[in-house]
């Protein structure tokens, strides 16, 4: 099982909803929340080549992007593969 990085905020419905879905799916997860925090903010941008947004979402070393982009992948059958490595 690949590592999973999630970038979040406490207030973030978005986040809420990544973090189920991976928590539904059995997968554990270190989330780093980047509120209040400017340089885990600047890291996470960093990290996803400009995005901005939470949650950013990290499997292993893929950039798998936000809540869209994690949902897209679980309903197109890709995101299994990609936790599996």
């Amino acid at each position: 099982m690949q590592p999973v990085e999630i970038y979040t905020s406490p207030l973030c419905g978005y986040c809420h909803a990544a973090k189920r879905l991976l928590t539904q799916k059995g997968v554990s997860f270190t989330e780093i929340d980047v509120s209040g925090n400017a340089s885990l903010r600047q890291q996470m941008i960093g990290r996803a080549q400009g995005r901005y947004t939470v949650p950013q979402i990290f499997v292993g070393d893929t950039h798998v992007g936000g809540y869209d982009d994690l949902s897209a992948l679980d309903r197109a059958g890709k995101l299994d593969p990609l936790l599996a490595g």
